[in-house]
């Protein structure tokens, strides 16, 4: 098997983007633009065998940050995924050919190890992703994390109305009959806004703290790096922005990623009529799905149940966990037992990945 180590800038990352379907969530600049928020690294693997691709793209960090003893030596490093669904690529060859996908994991674990890698954390892409368990036969490193929600767009304008719940539809016509209107606007031109209403809603809802890290200058940066990727979405009432949201658009696949309402305008449910908007703007644009996520933490809560009242096509939401030297995870979750007074077993027990960052 042919391997290859890349970094952002190397021009074959966009190449094989182009062999492969992908999202938003793959690009480099979307990689470059997280690695600056983490205080990461960008690297991706290559991994080819004839016609069979894997790709793995990942942001590469410094145990040291995880605050927990000084002592931790400079060479216990760790992989995440950057936020959203990276995951990872496969084409159509690797995808259907029986067993490449387990010999692929097991070449990418010893590459992990030769970096002095102690685990591997990959967020993988409902859609792109999808089924991806049934193809490892070896390997028990995926872990079920919730149902997301998407649209089909390649059903009829009427059978996307139909499939949404009875009580969206009338929170779509009531929010028509009071005079508001949703439509796509220069996010140039709404920055100030969008970002505004963004953080009223997270203080409001009492978001997790990543959340906050999602600020005026990432979506800056964010803008600049992805730019024709991005559509903003708002909707009005009496010339007032009543909610915001932030569009991505990729190889057919349309994500809701940042959006918010203002808190006086709640009751009106401007959301149902952006969300409504959005779907058949992005029909008639050609695209095949629009992917709203899921609900907070993969559960099944307001944020999961608003989404669901918008279609009945669901996905899993999967991570892949890997534990690539387990002394050395080993060491680093005792000191974080240590660290939070808790007992080794109850860290362990956790879901949460890797236990060593367990706050």
């Amino acid at each position: 098997m042919k391997i290859q180590v890349l970094n952002v800038s190397d021009d074959i990352w966009l190449e094989i983007l182009e062999k492969v379907r992908h999202d938003i969530y793959q690009l480099p600049d979307y990689f470059a633009l997280e690695a600056a928020r983490n205080r990461s690294r960008v690297e991706a693997i290559l991994l080819k065998d004839e016609d069979k691709i894997m790709f793995v793209p990942y942001l590469l960090r410094s145990c040291q940050d995880i605050g927990i003893d000084d002592s931790i030596p400079t060479d216990f490093l760790d992989v995440v995924s950057p936020y959203g669904y990276p995951g990872i690529l496969l084409n159509e060859s690797a995808i259907n050919t029986p067993g490449f996908l387990d010999i692929a994991i097991s070449e990418l674990r010893e590459i992990f190890q030769e970096k002095g890698v102690c685990s591997a954390f990959f967020r993988l892409h409902p859609i792109i992703n999808d089924n991806i368990e049934q193809k490892f036969t070896k390997h028990n490193i995926l872990t079920f994390n919730g149902k997301t929600v998407s649209i089909n767009l390649q059903l009829s304008d009427e059978e996307i109305w139909k499939q949404t719940k009875r009580d969206r539809r009338k929170k779509i016509n009531h929010c028509q009959q009071m005079g508001l209107t949703a439509t796509m606007v220069p996010l140039d031109e709404y920055m100030d806004e969008f970002v505004a209403i963004y953080i009223e809603t997270m203080e409001r809802v009492k978001a997790e703290t990543i959340y906050y890290s999602f600020h005026y200058k990432y979506f800056l940066e964010m803008k600049n790096m992805l730019k024709h990727y991005l559509h903003l979405c708002i909707v009005e009432i009496n010339h007032q922005l009543a909610s915001a949201g932030l569009y991505t658009e990729c190889c057919g696949i349309v994500q809701a990623i940042f959006r918010g309402t203002r808190t006086k305008f709640m009751e009106l449910s401007p959301s149902s009529l952006e969300i409504d908007y959005v779907r058949f703007w992005a029909k008639k644009r050609g695209n095949q799905i629009f992917h709203l996520g899921g609900g907070l933490g993969g559960e099944k809560n307001s944020l999961y149940n608003f989404k669901a009242s918008f279609s009945k096509q669901r996905h899993n939401f999967m991570t892949m966990r890997l534990i690539v030297d387990e002394e050395k995870y080993l060491y680093l979750v005792k000191l974080r037992a240590k660290e939070l007074k808790l007992d080794l077993r109850e860290i362990q027990a956790s879901q949460f990945f890797p236990a060593y960052r367990y706050a």
